[in-house]
């Protein structure tokens, strides 16, 4: 008979699993031959990447939370006509900082985003092996899902969701409430950041400038929390796809 994971080599006599499957990281290519298959890879070392960027992001949030504090703080001084050489000093120093928490945010979310999407394939295509026929969207939704207006509203958690449950090990999908905290802080963040771009970046008097960095606090607290969350979100489907390969697929009861 065919191994019952990648339907492709003949399984050992005595169990339903290949030998390339049954080895004990469960992540092996089916042997060359035949038509190509999905076959399981192991998403732990791209989840330990992704994780880490994404925890080096929530620390640049609080950065970025530490420039706009002082940002607000000095402003609110201009604003009560303190004029004086320490204070323009501390605004000297809270537009380099906010300058720099800017680039750094910048930089760090384009490897979050590239390192999360190379993640989220390899469990989707894994996801594909546990449960073939449990993906509401095709797989080219895991990158077009971020960038296609509109549907990168919903598009990604759906994807999400999918492999989530394909993975759960037990007789239920686990629960989803990770995962839609994560998404609604995460909309927020992007929303709330892209809103005020332009007031902050015209903002020229003390007081403008007051009022923009009040919000940008809230988008950066947003997207610090959203940031652990994802990491959050990372961990443990990365876990589960493990336990799950190392479990093996589920043997039929006889009945």
């Amino acid at each position: 008979m065919l191994c019952t994971r990648c339907l492709h080599a003949e399984a050992a006599p005595d169990g339903v699993l290949c030998a390339g499957c049954a080895t004990p990281t469960g992540f092996a290519a089916p042997p060359a031959g035949g038509t190509p298959r999905i076959w399981l890879r192991s998403p732990v070392g791209l989840g330990r990447a992704t994780a880490i960027l994404l925890g080096l992001a929530a620390a640049v949030d609080v950065f970025a939370l530490g420039a706009d504090f002082l940002m607000y703080d000095v402003t609110g001084d201009l604003i009560g006509g303190d004029t004086g050489a320490a204070v323009l000093d501390r605004a000297d120093l809270a537009d380099k900082l906010t300058a720099a928490a800017g680039s750094a945010q910048l930089l760090v979310m384009l490897a979050c985003a590239v390192v999360f999407v190379l993640w989220l394939w390899r469990v989707r295509r894994n996801a594909e092996v546990f449960a073939p026929d449990g993906h509401d969207k095709a797989r080219a939704w895991v990158i077009a899902g971020w960038v296609v207006p509109i549907a990168s509203l919903w598009y990604p958690r759906r994807v999400v969701v999918d492999i989530w449950d394909a993975s759960s090990t037990g007789d239920r999908p686990d629960g989803h409430a990770l995962i839609n905290i994560w998404w609604t802080l995460w909309l927020l963040s992007q929303t709330i950041g892209r809103a005020l771009y332009t007031p902050f970046d015209v903002a020229d008097t003390p007081q403008e400038i007051h009022d923009s960095v009040t919000q940008t606090m809230v988008a950066d607290g947003l997207d610090l929390v959203a940031a652990l969350l994802a990491a959050a979100v990372v961990l443990r489907l990365t876990r589960m796809q493990d336990e799950k390969a190392h479990q093996g697929p589920a043997v039929p009861v006889a009945v």
